[in-house]
């Protein structure tokens, strides 16, 4: 009965580990095959390793320059937003606000209107009102950065709120009673003892400014194009370019993956810190 116990999760594990890599293997398998290949019949079997399409796909400038506005875009979005949230997080949890369950229940609500509405009143402002001799925000990567930490503040703030509150004040007043100041308490004592949701933020401010589109389509049109606009221009009214489209979707994957490994490492290590004072 035991093994049967211990059998069932590692079944269950391996079976939804396969649902999840399986989009990903068939990204990898149509960005191998040639055009030729892609209209033959379809196979979850490589045919062969087939490196034009990245080729071509690296060779683009263009593309180059997309790859790099994102990373400019969301590493900064994702720097600004964790801190930002943190600071907030800590006022929050150790201070008392005046209307502190008001205010924080109005940031939930900025996130929960569905972005198409924001569209119209954002291109406006981007392109007539924030507008000031040639300064102006549309079609820049500030623009963006502070675009996307009006809608990932919130979410960061509420991720943040109940790992900040699980730290006892106990340990500022012991920190604060041996000569530290507040900066100290804050970077020394709460910091590390916040790292896995710090890394749990990071990580996934970091993702919504990689994925996202609708803003980066709408306010953007040269300069700040991103990877996932990009990916819009191989399909044309004459077809669509799948193995193409499936190299540089396999590639915008590698940057979020070494960015996940390397926060990754942080999550297991804040899991170690303990709230001990000797």
């Amino acid at each position: 009965m035991k093994k049967k116990g211990i059998l069932l999760p590692i079944v269950v594990w391996c079976v939804m580990t396969l649902i999840t890599l399986l989009p990903i293997w068939w990204l990898f398998v149509v960005s191998m095959r040639t055009r030729v290949q892609l209209f033959g019949r379809p196979s979850l079997l490589l045919d062969g390793f087939y490196w034009g399409n990245y080729v071509e796909v690296l060779e683009n400038e263009e593309f180059r320059f997309y790859l790099w506005n994102s990373i400019i875009v969301a590493t900064s979005n994702c720097l600004i937003v964790t801190v930002l949230a943190f600071l907030a997080t800590f006022a929050l949890s150790r201070y008392k606000l005046a209307g502190e369950d008001s205010l924080f229940f109005w940031l939930i609500t900025n996130r929960m209107a569905p972005a198409a509405v924001f569209l119209l009143p954002l291109f406006l402002l981007y392109t007539q009102v924030f507008r000031l001799g040639d300064f102006q925000l549309f079609d820049t990567r500030i623009g963006l950065i502070l675009l996307y930490c009006v809608f990932n503040l919130p979410f960061a703030i509420w991720l943040l709120k109940g790992i900040m509150d699980g730290i006892p004040k106990e340990l500022d007043e012991a920190a604060m009673i041996d000569g530290a100041s507040t900066f100290q308490v804050l970077t020394r004592v709460v910091m590390p003892l916040a790292k896995p949701g710090l890394a749990v933020t990071a990580i996934l401010t970091w993702m919504f400014a990689w994925n996202e589109y609708l803003f980066a389509a709408t306010l953007t049109s040269v300069e700040a194009r991103t990877i996932t606009t990009g990916l819009a221009e191989f399909v044309t009214v004459t077809g669509t370019n799948w193995g193409e489209l499936a190299a540089l979707s396999m590639l915008t994957l590698a940057p979020a993956l070494i960015f996940l490994g390397f926060v990754q490492r942080h999550i297991v290590a804040g899991l170690t810190f303990g709230a001990v004072k000797e």
